[in-house]
């Protein structure tokens, strides 16, 4: 334990660049990433869900004189899906190098009484693997698009939109280890990282 103690952090060498909050810039980019990757997967989701129901819809979208398709309703689940794979990676990413750099409040828990290096460890975790489940779910939409059903005019299985719906739920479930670590414990939040060290934030803050 002594050795490892006398052994200097890499966090060190970039300390005077740190902000505040404890990041090189002002504000987090993995909460903010995180809301688009939320957005575009809910997107994706809902449109393909209009278009497997569209038989139910279209006298409402004549009689509201809206000019759609079903074709355009799969096209925005299939885009949005595509584009939310490619910003998860840049999501998961983000979550890493902030997490690398985060300073939890010592002495609290959350309210499921887990420590913040336990909140942390989860929420990386479980972000990596709904990264592979979105990926997995992209390739899988891909297939019915292009292959399974082509020729089919609705591009999706129900299953496909069930397991969709739940990954939703899980989404849900997983934001609240991220939400925690910024409310319980004050990782990457300016004001509760000056509050505990001890600065007046009336002098520290503009």
């Amino acid at each position: 334990m002594t050795l490892f103690a006398a052994i200097a952090s890499p966090i060190n060498d970039i300390a005077d660049s740190l902000g505040a909050n404890n990041l090189p810039y002002a504000i987090p980019l993995h909460p903010n990433l995180v809301h688009l990757t939320i957005g575009l997967f809910a997107i994706a989701i809902a449109f393909d869900f209009a278009g497997a129901f569209y038989p139910l819809e279209k006298r409402v979208f004549r009689f509201l004189a809206l000019p759609v398709t079903r074709s355009g309703f799969h096209d925005v689940g299939w885009y949005n899906l595509v584009a939310c794979s490619g910003i998860s990676f840049f999501t998961v990413a983000a979550g890493f190098y902030e997490m690398l750099l985060a300073v939890p409040l010592p002495g609290i828990r959350s309210i499921l009484g887990q420590t913040a290096i336990d909140t942390m460890l989860w929420h990386a975790i479980g972000g990596v693997a709904i990264l592979l489940v979105i990926v997995a779910m992209a390739i899988w939409r891909g297939y019915q698009r292009f292959v399974w059903r082509k020729d089919l005019g609705r591009q999706v299985t129900w299953l496909y939109l069930l397991c969709g719906t739940a990954m939703l739920l899980v989404m849900g479930l997983h934001g609240s280890l991220g939400a925690w670590l910024a409310s319980d414990f004050g990782v990457h939040i300016t004001a509760d990282q000056l509050l505990a060290s001890g600065a007046d934030l009336q002098e520290a803050l503009p």
